[in-house]
């Protein structure tokens, strides 16, 4: 089915009988309006065939012996970032945290790094699990850790505090012989992991009762420009027809502190 401000159009098996009514339920619901889906799997029935076709089911995410899960960050205007993740078999079992030290900027893969963090704080150490992401950049990020070798170093990695913890928690992982998967899926595509963390790394810029994490500070500096305010004004010689304008500007300054 496929919506648009003007149309809605619906495709269906040319031997399938549409009645009226069904025409009906599906014209409600291309109507309707409100906020993202929020996606149930049903791996039975008719709809079983549906979901195995999709990309996670494609990827066996939904056949998976262990814990699924899915975390995305959100970084929003005016520097606030958040992250969650969430547990694809358990709906209920989510997180979600502010991510901290946004005053010496934010990028999208910070809350994607804390997202990750959370997901492997949440899973226990002695199980298989399946971490789902739309970030391409936190695969890179942990990739570089696989295995050994001595270009593997913090120095110089932006979100050095939250990728040590990743780390860490990976390395209990691994000493528990539980293995850890990370497969990059296409973003807002309508699956039901990666749609709900989303809805959980916005709620977690906006909930008021949310803990904010990795807030310490670097041994970054910071540099504040004073604030300019410019007023010109236009002065003219109006005893004389023939004389031309002058402009006087004033600039204000009002420093930060």
């Amino acid at each position: 089915m496929a919506v648009s401000e003007d149309h809605a159009s619906c495709w269906v098996h040319k031997d399938l009988t549409v009645t009226t009514k069904q025409i009906q339920a599906l014209l409600i619901a291309a109507r309707a309006s409100g906020g993202k889906d929020e996606c149930q799997v049903q791996l039975t029935g008719i709809e079983r065939e549906y979901w195995m076709g999709t990309e996670i089911g494609r990827l066996g995410g939904y056949g998976f012996r262990g814990t699924v899960t899915a975390g995305d960050g959100s970084n929003q205007k005016g520097g606030k970032i958040g992250a969650g993740y969430v547990k694809l078999r358990k709906q209920r079992k989510r997180q979600q945290r502010k991510v901290g030290r946004e005053e010496e900027g934010s990028s999208s893969n910070r809350p994607e790094l804390a997202a990750f963090v959370l997901a492997l704080c949440g899973t226990p150490v002695t199980k298989p699990m399946l971490y789902l992401c739309d970030n391409q950049a936190l695969l890179k990020a942990v990739k570089r850790w696989v295995g050994e070798g001595k270009n593997a170093t913090l120095v110089g990695a932006l979100d050095a505090d939250i990728l040590l913890q990743a780390i860490e928690e990976l390395r209990k992982r691994t000493t528990a012989g539980a293995a850890t998967f990370l497969v990059k899926v296409k973003a807002h595509r309508g699956g039901p992991a990666n749609e709900e963390a989303d809805i959980q790394a916005d709620k977690a810029i906006s909930g008021k009762d949310v803990p904010t994490e990795w807030h310490d500070r670097t041994l970054a500096l910071l540099f504040s420009l004073p604030t300019v305010f410019s007023l010109s004004i236009s002065i003219s010689d109006c005893s004389s027809s023939c004389a031309p304008s002058s402009m006087l500007s004033f600039f204000f300054f009002f420093p930060r502190f």
